[in-house]
């Protein structure tokens, strides 16, 4: 049972403190990582999916970020703005939800790149996705295929793909990338104010309807200056 998604809200609301002097002047999603801003990567990519319509939220540095997308001819970009006050990961996607439809969608969070091996990654979500088992779908990277990444791995998989914490181990084997397609009946039940989709995952784990797709490119992490010269070194060899 496959769905793909024409809708996604990316999060570009943080401070990117950890990128250091690269976000001095400009919001994280506008450092360039082979002569382009993150953001455009990233709507890009969802375009390249048959996304046609992308929430994009909004904190520092906002108005750069806005004049930036204004520009884009497509696709549809809508803003979520958070100047006010930063709502967190899952905050920032349940303040999104009014302005998006009722069909499952991707969230996208704006400092992970890769590289395609086969049939591009969001397709291939897409092509997982079973709304009658799943919740949420995430895309990962296997460790020994990832930059950019600070810890020892997020969660373990399992054969039929459900997903597991790393917890107590000592290491995992696969990273989150940033990228998942899920519902909005996931944030059912949720806080009003600033709260992280770890809330909303943690929930999903014990039901058994948190599942992964192992990426099979290289996963980059862009965030810190380090991140962003490993994912240029990545990017240039495809």
């Amino acid at each position: 049972m496959s769905f793909h998604p024409t809708e996604a809200m990316v999060l570009a609301a943080g401070l990117g403190t950890r990128m250091q002097h690269l976000t001095d002047d400009r919001p994280k999603p506008m450092v360039e990582v082979m002569g382009r801003p993150l953001i455009d990567h990233v709507i890009d990519a969802l375009e390249a999916a048959g996304v046609n319509h992308v929430v994009v939220n909004v904190h520092y540095k906002a108005e750069m970020l806005i004049d930036h997308l204004g520009a884009r001819k497509s696709p549809r970009i809508s803003i979520s703005d958070e100047r006010e006050a930063l709502m967190d990961t899952g905050g920032g996607v349940k303040q999104a939800l009014p302005l998006l439809s009722d069909a499952p969608f991707f969230t996208y969070n704006s400092d992970f790149l890769w590289t395609e091996q086969g049939a591009p990654a969001l397709r291939r979500m897409g092509d997982a996705w079973d709304d009658t088992k799943m919740d949420a779908l995430m895309l990962l990277s296997p460790m020994d295929k990832t930059t950019g990444f600070d810890g020892a791995g997020d969660f373990f998989m399992d054969d039929a793909g459900r997903l597991t914490r790393r917890g107590s181990a000592s290491a995992a084997p696969f990273a989150w990338m940033g990228v998942q397609i899920t519902t909005k009946a996931a944030y059912a039940e949720t806080p009003d104010g600033p709260f992280s989709n770890n809330l909303i995952w943690d929930r999903m784990i014990p039901n058994g309807r948190l599942f992964g797709l192992a990426h099979k490119g290289t996963g980059c992490h862009v965030g810190s200056p380090q991140g962003a010269r490993e994912a240029e070194e990545v990017l240039a060899q495809t």
